[in-house]
């Protein structure tokens, strides 16, 4: 079951992915977590192991898991957190892939009144107009199913959840599109920052503009295969 072409795919894409995430400086230490659901596997879904540097996870180490944590396949161990967040999201919000991250930029927006990107300043920021849900709440960490199950409800149907005081959330119906989000996100908090940082007044543009830029970013997502190609070329 766990050996066809489709499924080897997955694992190489999802360790593609966090080998990317690592190269770009987007991960923390052996934190975090990214996962992928099996297709017409109903609970089953692939999750990158605990105790590996994301730089060194390779298709044969992601591992098998259900929904209630117990290994299907695979020779590591899963880390607590990763198994409620992600079990949750992919079973309440119907998410196909979850990138997980502490990346700096994002989260240091998740520290502010706000918690969040705002949508209508850079090119960067208004692909994901709309897209996005703010989770004010924090509870600790999530070593229970009850903090999982709150995170996926809080989502609400978005892609992109900036979790208060924590993280952030990227969610996709394919790997390749969920790690171009995942990159752009953290190119267009950085870019916030930054020009927070200058202490001038900021130029957001209307909400109308920044929702056609969304449109068209979704409307053609070949510009996120080829970024994911060209990784696999470069990063192996």
């Amino acid at each position: 079951m766990f050996n066809d072409s489709h499924v080897a795919t997955l694992r190489s894409d999802l360790a593609l992915a966090l080998r990317a995430a690592a190269h770009f400086g987007l991960g923390e230490g052996v934190c975090n977590h990214f996962s992928v659901a099996l297709p017409e596997e109903s609970g089953l879904f692939l999750l990158n192991p605990r105790g590996l540097m994301w730089s060194e996870v390779h298709a044969d180490d992601i591992v098998v898991v259900d929904g209630a944590g117990e290994v299907v396949a695979g020779h590591h161990e899963v880390e607590p957190t990763a198994m409620f967040i992600h079990a949750a999201i992919h079973r309440i919000a119907n998410k196909t892939c979850v990138l997980h991250t502490h990346m700096p930029y994002a989260t240091a927006l998740t520290l502010t009144i706000d918690c969040g990107l705002d949508t209508t300043l850079s090119q960067n920021a208004m692909r994901y107009h709309g897209r996005v849900a703010l989770d004010h709440a924090y509870n600790g960490l999530a070593l229970g199913p009850e903090e999982g199950e709150r995170i996926a409800h809080a989502l609400a149907g978005k892609d992109v959840g900036f979790l208060g005081n924590h993280g952030v959330v990227v969610c996709g119906e394919r790997v390749d599109y969920a790690f171009d989000d995942l990159y752009y996100l953290e190119r267009a908090c950085a870019a916030q920052v930054i020009a927070l940082s200058t202490g001038r007044p900021l130029r957001p543009v209307n909400a109308e503009l920044a929702q056609r830029v969304a449109e068209q970013v979704q409307g053609e997502r070949l510009q996120s295969t080829l970024f994911f190609e060209a990784l696999r070329r470069t990063l192996g």
